[in-house]
């Protein structure tokens, strides 16, 4: 089974959105001391994601990363949970980790910004954060998520 509560503290950002981008609840840690950060981890039963060795040590479940690459980041992850998926789901927001819904961009009071009424036409499916509203679609960004995430799992070539 996926661990599915993370808290990622800030040196690995971009790993925290990775982790987002394959439906992970993934908290980062922005702003936060390390006491907030244990707490928050052991209160919501989070599995804490860092460089930081002491901070590592202190936590109650922890995945200690020893490299700043982001590939490396993410073996590191699946090393010691080799059940974390590759898959990019449109489950939770890459910004601010709220849930996605399936959006209806023809229903809102105007056409979003940035939307391809084209392709929504044509059974495109268009997903909006409850929390901030920020909205997400299938398009270039994720082929390239998709495409990094395989090769990550070995299924493709950079």
């Amino acid at each position: 089974m996926v661990p599915s509560r993370w808290l990622a503290d800030e040196m690995v950002g971009r790993l925290a959105r990775y982790l987002r981008f394959v439906g992970l609840d993934t908290l980062y840690a922005r702003g936060l001391s390390d006491e907030e950060i244990l707490r928050r981890a052991s209160e919501e039963g989070r599995i804490l994601v860092t460089r930081d060795r002491a901070l590592a040590r202190r936590a109650p479940r922890a995945v200690l990363l020893t490299s700043p690459r982001l590939s490396e980041q993410w073996a590191q992850v699946r090393a010691a949970h080799p059940e974390v998926p590759f898959e990019v789901r449109f489950d939770r927001c890459t910004e601010c980790n709220g849930l996605l819904r399936v959006e209806d961009p023809a229903s809102a009071a105007s056409w979003p910004e940035g939307v391809p009424r084209d392709r929504v036409a044509n059974g495109l499916a268009i997903y909006r954060c409850e929390a901030c509203g920020h909205l997400y679609w299938e398009g270039t960004h994720t082929a390239r998520i998709r495409t990094q995430l395989a090769v990550w799992a070995g299924e493709a070539r950079e």
